[in-house]
């Protein structure tokens, strides 16, 4: 079994997405070169961290044009540096 595991101040996210086609109410298809990439996205491996503020699973969001992707079977991951993450997304009980 193969696995990305980043190095040094790394962190892997995964991008893949449910490949749903997006259509506007006048039926026009949105086609996936026109559409907006998340900014936001799971982790799935951290590298080399001292005290790190996420784990694997957390929810992130990440600096917009950041990071290098890589297509590892079948899936699309993003290669980011941990300083380019910009927040951890939590829940939290309303009040």
């Amino acid at each position: 079994m193969k696995e990305l595991v980043p190095v040094n101040q790394h962190v892997v996210l995964d991008l893949s997405d449910d490949n749903t086609e997006q259509v506007t109410s006048s039926g026009i298809i949105i086609p996936d070169t026109a559409k907006e990439k998340p900014s936001w996205a799971r982790v799935v491996a951290v590298g080399n961290i001292e005290n790190s503020e996420i784990a694997v699973n957390d929810l992130v969001v990440f600096k917009k044009y950041s990071g290098t992707e890589v297509e590892f079977e079948g899936k699309t991951y993003l290669l980011i540096p941990y300083a380019d993450l910009l927040a951890k997304v939590v829940e939290t009980e309303s009040i």
